[in-house]
């Protein structure tokens, strides 16, 4: 079951001013390592929620963690573009 790794104060905006939350998700797997990927929540009440593709894989929670925390706004802008694509 996902779990929530991180919710950031930083949104994306599109071009025509929609804007999401962006939230860090993971989930461990049988073997023990986590899996991460991203999330994108529109905050404008539309319901439209995105999702990426794994982002990482890392060997514990606190690892995964600690990826999350390392984000800045432009990778962000590059994974709600795959997740336009994924959707």
């Amino acid at each position: 079951m996902a779990e929530l790794i991180l919710e950031y104060t930083t949104p994306v905006r599109t071009a025509d001013g929609e804007r999401f939350v962006v939230r860090a998700l993971g989930e461990q797997r049988p073997d023990g390592t986590w899996i991460g990927w991203l999330e994108f929540v529109s905050i404008n009440g539309n319901g439209t929620t995105l999702r990426t593709e794994r982002e990482t894989t890392q060997p514990a929670r606190t690892a995964l963690e600690y990826w999350a925390s390392g984000l800045e706004p432009v990778y962000f802008e590059g994974a709600f573009e795959r997740a336009q694509i994924v959707a």
